[in-house]
């Protein structure tokens, strides 16, 4: 969670996706010591207790629903954190804001959540602005190649189809950055997708905005690949709304890396 207003929607997404899973929620709040505050005394208590005292206001203000909530309040960075957390903790998914601060209106994907997209393997949800959670019906999953490397890629959003009873639409988007095996289908996508589309487009995200409105989905699902369309995107940790920006849940899944 960032310090912000969307810190109490994030939660709240969270902890209504969790009710329906039976799963719990690790609410995690991270501070850094300023260099300059190295000769205060008892800085790293101020900060600990004013990060506590944020996450039990944000607490206040959500409706629990009977999921067991941990708060967690780490000194140090937070992109550096949730590795040591995803083994420690056993964490399943991560939940973050697109743009946990919204001071330039022009980023779709802020910097500590695409640098988190970037370093985690860890299945990643993303939500709007002010995103409310409900049921996912249908899916639209666009994939650039066909090929998948590890078994285990698509069980997130396995599980979440047989949860949801959710009926998936696989774009198949084909680039002049395609080898030929990316243009075969493994049968791992073949058997999740209710209905396939074959396209053509110069970009994944132009695949993507030709045929989201027609699919009109409740979640955007994409892999994570080396030469995918996140990792060219993320070049500088964030994502410009001009490049790509999606205004429903974005599930990212841990990819062929």
């Amino acid at each position: 969670l960032g310090s912000s207003s969307r810190a109490i929607n994030t939660l709240q997404y969270a902890i209504d996706f969790a009710a329906v899973l039976g799963g719990k929620v690790y609410v995690v709040q991270t501070f850094e010591v300023p260099k300059v505050a190295g000769t205060l005394k008892n800085i790293n208590k101020v900060l600990t207790d004013k990060v506590k005292l944020e996450l039990a206001q944000i607490m206040e203000k959500v409706d629990t629903k009977g999921v067991e909530v941990i708060k967690c309040s780490i000194k140090g960075d937070l992109v550096s954190t949730i590795p040591i957390l995803e083994k420690e903790l056993n964490i399943d998914l991560v939940i973050a804001s697109a743009k946990p601060v919204s001071i330039d209106s022009t980023l779709y994907l802020g910097a500590i959540t695409g640098s988190i997209v970037k370093r985690t393997e860890i299945p990643m949800i993303i939500i709007p602005k002010d995103y409310k959670f409900k049921p996912y019906k249908k899916v639209m999953l666009g994939v650039r190649s066909g090929v998948l490397k590890h078994n285990d890629i698509l069980n997130p959003l396995t599980y979440i189809v047989d949860l949801f009873k959710t009926s998936v639409s696989l774009v198949h988007i084909v680039t002049p950055k395609n080898f030929p095996e990316d243009n075969v289908l493994h049968d791992d996508f073949k058997a999740i997708a209710n209905e396939t589309i074959y396209t053509e487009n110069a970009t994944v995200f132009q695949g993507v905005l030709e045929h989201i409105n027609r699919i009109s989905p409740d979640l955007l699902c994409v892999i994570r690949n080396k030469r995918g369309f996140l990792t060219h995107l993320l070049e500088t940790n964030s994502i410009n709304k001009i490049d790509f920006e999606s205004r429903i849940p974005l599930l990212v899944l841990k990819g062929n890396l």
